[in-house]
């Protein structure tokens, strides 16, 4: 059995300052660093140790990869990076479109201004961990990534009653088992204190 571990990175000063961060990035803040040192206590503490570690290209993935799997090479995928947002890139939150209600993304609010489609953010993000999945045999494997593209990757594969339980907290993990070209959700874990 295979076994994806998903995790959102540590806090960013972006994150701290309510700005949108996407293809931008920033780096990780004194809290995020101590986020990610905490969530490997948690894989320590579980004895989850794993074959191969994935990280976004961007800094604050990569950082937060580096910290939990100090004991691997950390192998970068363009596929992990966060959802383009295009202008809207190092703005405030507060800029973000509102969702309509039953809608569940932003669709293709940020085409028009430079960014990615939300159907794009999840092709990429799902074809770039199968692809992994399926280059590697029987193992337990790290995948760091951003909120944005972690929550279309998970609207593929669960209901939104079970995406309404998860906390997107910064060093969330979501581990699911990958079989049969499909990955089935197990849990998720929010080790930071």
């Amino acid at each position: 059995m295979k076994r994806l571990y998903l995790m959102r990175h540590g806090q960013t000063q972006f994150n701290m300052m309510g700005k949108i961060q996407g293809a931008c990035d920033s780096p990780l803040t004194d809290l995020g660093i101590s986020q990610a040192q905490m969530a490997k206590a948690y894989f320590v503490k579980h004895k989850i140790v794993f074959d191969a570690a994935y990280s976004s290209t961007q800094e604050r993935a990569v950082d937060t990869a580096e910290i939990v799997c100090d004991y691997l090479k950390i192998n970068t995928a363009k596929g992990l990076k966060e959802w383009n947002f295009g202008l809207f890139e190092g703005e405030s939150e507060l800029l973000n479109p509102k969702i309509k209600e039953g809608e569940t993304s932003y669709g293709d609010f940020f085409v028009v201004y430079g960014g990615e489609s939300s159907k794009e953010v999840q092709e990429r993000i799902n074809n770039t961990i199968t692809n992994i999945f399926n280059e590697r045999d029987g193992e337990e494997v790290l995948c760091v990534s951003h909120g944005g593209a972690m929550y279309r990757f998970i609207q593929k594969w669960l209901s939104q009653e079970q995406i309404k339980e998860i906390k997107f907290s910064n060093c969330c993990i979501l581990i699911f088992d990958f079989a049969d070209e499909k990955f089935h959700f197990v849990k998720s874990v929010n080790p930071v204190r």
